[in-house]
């Protein structure tokens, strides 16, 4: 593959520094919805578990969608949908800008039992989620239990299983042959040596590929709204161009701009932090979008080592593919990496 004078110094800089913070990473880069960089350096792969992306690309796109037919309002009590959750005063705005008091995370994996059928696992679910202790929020806390509350109020909204909700958004959103999916009962459509490997994980006993990194999120089934979404670099920039359409105002598929924006937006004074519904924006000074992109910014990372950021001030788009956790999930090089990949594409784009 031939590169751009841009691309091959951004190539160079990111294998400096890529021993050790990743076994491989992709990047494309598009400006004004064109693509301007697309990039593999070091191991790649076809597919890539893309974590909680699949935050912003499913659960908040249907929040969005269900949003803008008015299946719920802003007001609208998870209580309200959920008569078995004992906090009467959370709202769904609440658990999508991560202010719900909730828990950021609980290992519900060690505690679900596996020979159940799915839906029995859920059932258990919930009644461990009934159980977990709440604080009064007073900022936002990245909160893992507050995206599994939105998935069982999702299905009562919709009427549907997540996975039915899930195929009826990307036909309306995502249509063609799309490679972004979840894998159902944890089984990859594809032959295994297409997906880029995350963990040797002693509690499943093997190597993950092409089975979702997240224990919980596999234990339910493979199909949550925090996790479990799989793609491609071009697909995953395809989703981040779609936000982009629907953000600018330029798309020809269902959600009111006043929508997207409202979605979009910083949370504020609903939020009361770095968050807008369901997606992330800059947090000023230690931003994974590193230092140039404006507050208006969206975007979410994956715990993986995956992450989209579109900055509708420069019209930029940024998305970055890796299985850093193959390395070790404590190593911290690759969260010094991300950001610098992001400054190094708009210093290049500076100079150009």
């Amino acid at each position: 593959m031939r590169f751009s004078a841009f691309e091959e110094k951004l190539v160079k800089k990111i294998e400096e520094r890529l021993p050790g913070a990743a076994p491989g990473v992709q990047v494309q880069v598009h400006q004004q919805g064109r693509k301007i960089c697309d990039i593999a350096v070091g191991d790649t792969f076809a597919y890539y578990d893309l974590a909680s992306v699949t935050k912003a690309f499913f659960t908040a796109t249907a929040f969005m969608k269900a949003y803008d037919e008015g299946k719920w309002e802003l007001t609208t009590k998870v209580s309200d949908l959920l008569p078995w959750f004992p906090h009467k005063d959370v709202l769904i705005v609440n658990c999508l800008t991560h202010t719900s008091g909730l828990p950021w995370w609980y290992d519900f994996y060690n505690h679900i039992d596996l020979t159940l059928p799915l839906e029995k696992r859920f059932d258990q679910l919930k009644n461990m989620i009934r159980e977990l202790p709440r604080e009064k929020p007073t900022s936002a806390v990245y909160s893992d239990v507050g995206f599994l509350v939105l998935g069982f109020c999702l299905e009562v909204i919709e009427q549907k299983s997540l996975l039915d909700v899930w195929k009826s958004l990307k036909d309306s959103f995502y249509p063609g042959v799309s490679t972004l999916d979840f894998h159902p009962n944890n089984e990859p459509p594809n032959p295994v040596r297409f997906y880029a490997p995350t963990d040797r994980d002693a509690w499943r006993g093997k190597l993950i590929q092409g089975e979702v990194y997240d224990q919980n999120c596999w234990a339910l089934g493979g199909v949550t709204t925090h996790a479990g979404l799989f793609g491609s670099i071009d697909d995953v920039s395809w989703t981040g161009l779609f936000l982009r359409s629907q953000l600018m105002g330029i798309s020809r598929i269902q959600v009111r701009l006043k929508t997207a924006k409202l979605f979009m937006s910083r949370a504020l004074p609903l939020g009361r932090g770095d968050w807008a519904m369901g997606y992330s924006m800059p947090t000023p000074g230690s931003s994974t979008s590193g230092d140039y992109f404006s507050p208006y910014s969206i975007g979410h990372t994956g715990f993986t080592g995956t992450s989209f950021w579109f900055d509708p001030a420069s019209d930029l788009l940024v998305v970055i593919l890796s299985n850093r956790v193959f390395l070790g999930k404590d190593l911290k090089d690759f969260a010094k990496l991300r950001p610098q990949i992001h400054n190094w594409v708009i210093e290049g784009l500076r100079r150009a």
